[in-house]
């Protein structure tokens, strides 16, 4: 699934085409299955086999305990666009055995090195904008995951396999089904002249403008599982509040109880009941404090109903009431409704597509209330009770 429907936007692996795959100790079984899938296709893979955080040893962390400034911020410019320029996909496998590996590191250091390897990002961006690349992420559980959110490993498992439809004779054609449905709903999106949304519940009350020239996407491969359907607004017309009831891991901490409040585009005041500092160090990152997208997954889509301490599946949460997440940080320039190669960064700018190293997801599975309101002074409501109206 992930070789022959994820990668190519849902059309799988060319022969010939060279796949980077990206996985840690604990994703043997599954890493060694995307290995033998590629090549099985014809393709060539450039293997990223990294060590397990340890009891005795932290591989994430020893870096930032040892690193000084000149080690945070060195690039390896060469080598990464070496790599940029050789691979045509990739595929990263989350598979973690130490959650909070980092959460006696100090939150700058880390927010450093994200800034440093911006350009590494912005390559794979451009790349991808002349369609000549695309990448997929995937989950493969271990016990530690499965105990840090309360779940046995089997109940873990459940969620992973209801989530990707694993379940089904054939996953790959139940997923082109599912991506059919999903842009059905996109076109009515972007068949509407959206100048602004309002979304209201008990937690939030939030505006956003949507901008010139946007558009609505999902689907696609990009993600698996991945049942939301976003847009990256103007980030100039955000206002109002909004306070999320899912946790959120980030940077090998848990950050608990988020709730932002934005005048004029930014954030002006943050809340958190855990992990203050690391959150104000997050937004303090140039342009961190600023939207980058705003997301609604519909409940008839996704199966996963567990908290998963993954942002890949949480932000794809079905349950009730589906989800609505936000992301600080930067734009998708996927979400320009026009040719995203030919823009300059001043023209980017100029619509309000937002720039920064930083693109952090955070997620409520709250009733709200989503509606649109459209240029010709009529409203909509486009999503209620978890799903989409249109």
């Amino acid at each position: 699934m992930l070789v022959n429907f994820a990668l190519n936007s849902g059309q799988g692996i060319k022969k010939g085409e060279v796949v980077a795959v990206m996985g840690s100790e604990a994703s043997k079984p599954l890493y060694a299955a995307v290995l033998h899938a590629v090549w099985k296709s014809g393709g060539h893979v450039l293997q990223k086999y990294t060590p397990d955080n340890e009891s005795w040893f932290s591989f994430d962390g020893a870096f930032y305990e040892c690193a000084g400034e000149e080690q945070l911020t060195h690039f390896p410019k060469t080598y990464l666009k070496g790599l940029v320029e050789q691979v045509d996909h990739s595929i990263f496998l989350i598979a973690e055995t130490d959650k909070m590996s980092l959460k006696d590191i100090d939150p700058e250091k880390i927010m450093k090195r994200r800034i440093a390897m911006k350009p590494y990002s912005e390559w794979r961006n451009k790349k991808e904008s002349l369609g000549k690349f695309t990448w997929t992420v995937a989950l493969y559980g271990t016990p530690h995951m499965a105990k840090d959110v309360n779940l046995t490993q089997e109940q873990y498992w459940e969620q992973i396999i209801q989530a990707c439809y694993l379940d089904e004779k054939d996953p790959v054609a139940k997923w082109k089904k599912l991506h059919e449905q999903m842009q059905t709903y996109i076109e009515k999106l972007n068949t509407l002249p959206i100048e602004k949304l309002h979304v209201v519940g008990d937690d939030v009350d939030l505006w956003l403008t949507l901008g010139e020239k946007r558009k609505w996407a999902g689907g696609g491969g990009r993600n698996i599982p991945s049942f939301e359907i976003f847009t990256s607004p103007d980030w100039r017309g955000t206002e109002g509040w909004i306070r999320f009831n899912q946790p959120l891991y980030q940077y090998g901490s848990l950050i608990d109880g988020i709730e932002l409040t934005f005048k004029k585009g930014i954030v002006v005041e943050s809340k958190v009941k855990k992990n203050e500092n690391l959150l104000k160090k997050m937004i303090e990152v140039s342009n961190a404090d600023k939207i980058g997208e705003f997301s609604l997954t519909d409940s008839r889509f996704s199966r996963i109903t567990k908290f998963m301490g993954e942002t890949l599946y949480d932000e794809n949460v079905g349950g009730e009431y589906g989800n609505t997440h936000i992301a600080l940080g930067d734009s998708f320039r996927e979400c320009f409704a026009g040719d995203s190669s030919k823009i300059s960064k001043g023209q980017w700018k100029k619509l309000g597509f937002n720039d920064s190293s930083i693109h952090t997801d955070i997620v409520s599975t709250t009733d709200r209330t989503v509606t649109a309101f459209l240029t010709d002074g009529t409203e909509k409501v486009i999503y209620k009770k978890g799903k989409f109206t249109l």
